[in-house]
């Protein structure tokens, strides 16, 4: 008997997609850390650990690396450590650390890596306040709000998983090439915005971890009365963190319920203020530095750079060496054209933050900005192996090499770029670079500037 394959269809290619996704439902329950109930996960804890080693250290370095201030590495650490042992889930490797960045947020990825910036360590006033925000980002990891939504999008995309390749079957040619890249989950969808239920629930764990480790519960009403009234005064500087972690004045009122209702015995505990001060003391030393590169923030936002620069030399007039304002003057400085003015500052964030890969990747655009082909190549290479994974890398590295002459180099590393990204102005640039070479068959076209905006 002769047996044949239907065509695969884009109706077949959806309904294969809802049956696997329901299969997938049938067997892909586990039970809640927290409540202890039964739901959908597809994300297993080995999958969020292995995720969060892979996503956090680029979130890190976007926010201008680990604070170089060790000592208040170690007291936040400890605080962190003090409540996750205290947790639904103590066995987690929790990592708590201080980043660079100005502005105000918090944030955590579901392996347990836990970051605050400097920016909200200058608003809060007492170690509650921090057990309350620690405490916060804990329930999160604990109650796996992350690997939740992660299951549930996982569901809905399944039906359209197969994208790419009817992209290709559609356009064929150079445009099938382009949409063969690989997927996965970036930093950015392991920090996409909580629900407003997942709030509530990460406010109620934290309560509930901060009272464990005998603070204050006031402290958790204390750092919503500061971000609710922050963002009433400058409703831009709570942006990011009011994006990502939902707040209202209700959040506020019920936690401030919970204190006197669920904690009434732990309102005896302290807020140990004086502590918190004398732990933060060298940062608020340099707080009137923070503060005009919040400022100057906000000008490079509005396009604004020659305002920009003169809160960044303020800055820089009170701490020399502080990294941020060191890159933030590169940037300002390369949004303005003006490379060779930016590399000085770049390569000063260099020496300032030994390693941190930030102040690698930004000189090697300026230099390529500049011509300096090999001097970019050198800082590419360096900003890759301090931190693997991007894969922008190839393609910078690429450039590099083509503006060296090195073609066999450059069409190496631009095959290694495709092979991960399949569209925007570098992908276009490296797939007509790789026509135009003779590696590939097909028609080279003109594309835009593939590095503007990257500097």
């Amino acid at each position: 008997m002769r047996t044949y394959s239907k065509p695969w269809t884009r109706r077949r290619f959806i309904k294969a997609g809802a049956m696997a996704a329901a299969l997938m439902a049938l067997g892909g329950c586990a039970k809640n850390p927290v409540t202890g109930r039964s739901q959908l996960m597809l994300v297993s804890e080995t999958e969020e650990i292995s995720m969060d080693t892979q996503a956090s250290p680029h979130q890190i370095s976007a926010d201008y690396g680990r604070a170089q201030d060790e000592a208040l590495n170690a007291y936040v650490s400890e605080v962190g450590h003090r409540l996750a042992d205290l947790s639904h889930r103590p066995e987690m490797p929790y990592n708590f650390q201080v980043v660079n960045a100005t502005y105000v947020n918090a944030y955590a990825f579901p392996g347990g890596t836990i970051a605050c910036t400097r920016g909200i360590m200058l608003d809060m006033e007492n170690e509650a306040e921090m057990a309350a925000l620690l405490g916060h980002e804990i329930g999160h990891v604990n109650a796996r709000h992350t690997a939740s939504r992660m299951s549930n999008s996982i569901l809905v995309s399944l039906a359209a998983g197969v994208g790419g390749a009817l992209v290709g079957a559609k356009y064929g040619g150079e445009w099938g090439a382009l949409a063969g890249g690989l997927g996965g989950f970036g930093a950015g969808m392991l920090l996409a915005a909580y629900s407003r239920q997942d709030e509530r629930q990460a406010d109620s764990l934290g309560m509930e971890y901060m009272t464990r480790a005998e603070y204050n519960p006031d402290g958790m009403a204390g750092l919503m009365d500061m971000l609710n009234a922050k963002h009433d005064r400058e409703p831009n500087a709570l942006e990011v963190m009011f994006a990502t972690h939902p707040m209202s004045s209700e959040r506020l009122a019920t936690a401030r319920t919970a204190a006197n209702t669920r904690y009434p015995s732990a309102r005896e505990y302290s807020f140990y203020r004086e502590r918190y001060m004398d732990n933060t003391a060298s940062l608020r030393s340099i707080e009137p530095a923070v503060r005009d590169l919040q400022t100057a923030e906000k000008f490079i936002v509005k396009k604004e750079y020659p305002k920009a620069d003169e809160h960044i030399a303020s800055a820089l007039s009170k701490a020399p060496n502080d990294y941020v304002g060191l890159l933030l003057m590169a940037k300002s400085k390369a949004a303005q054209g003006r490379y060779s003015e930016g590399i000085p500052y770049a390569e000063r964030a260099r020496e300032a933050h030994p390693g941190e890969p930030q102040a690698l990747q930004l000189n090697g655009l300026l230099q390529v900005r500049a011509g300096n082909f090999s001097q970019a190549l050198s800082n590419f290479t360096a900003y890759e192996a301090a931190l693997p994974g991007n894969p922008y890398s190839a393609f910078y590295k690429g450039y590099s090499k083509e503006g060296m002459g090195d073609r066999r180099g450059a069409a190496e590393e631009y095959v290694r770029f495709l092979g991960q990204v399949n569209q925007g102005d570098q992908a276009k640039h490296a797939y007509y670079r790789l026509v135009e070479w003779g590696y590939v068959k097909g028609r080279a076209e003109p594309v835009p500037d593939p590095f503007k905006g990257l500097a």
